[in-house]
């Protein structure tokens, strides 16, 4: 999958918490918010001097992000509500790292068949 493909499919699925997200997708999207956050933390320095696009965009990417970081943790085989691990610091955030780094099950499981 591309960068434009999963951007495209993450956007396409904006709430959308079902089914499976593969490691690129996934991958791809955060670098998206990456470089669109730091694109518009620049922009907004430069024209407001706060951050207002970049909440804005935070507002807009919430759900999109939490469906795709929902869907990689079915395509490893876990619950979505294993999301909630990362409000345990460090240690819950280290977690989530690994299952999202993990490759996902092969074949069909419980929430569906892999994305391509």
């Amino acid at each position: 999958m591309s960068f434009t493909e999963a951007v495209s499919s993450v956007f396409s699925k904006y709430a959308v918490f079902s089914g499976r997200a593969g490691r690129p997708e996934f991958w791809w999207f955060a670098l998206f918010n990456v470089i669109a956050s730091l694109i518009l933390a620049v922009v907004d320095y430069l024209l407001f001097r706060h951050e207002i696009l970049g909440a804005i965009y935070g507002l807009a990417v919430l759900l999109p992000g939490l469906g795709v970081a929902i869907r990689r943790l079915h395509d490893v085989g876990r619950s979505g509500w294993w999301i909630l691990v990362g409000i345990i610091p460090l240690v819950g955030w280290i977690v989530l790292l690994v299952w999202y780094l993990s490759p996902g099950t092969s074949g069909v499981n419980e929430y569906g068949s892999p994305s391509a």
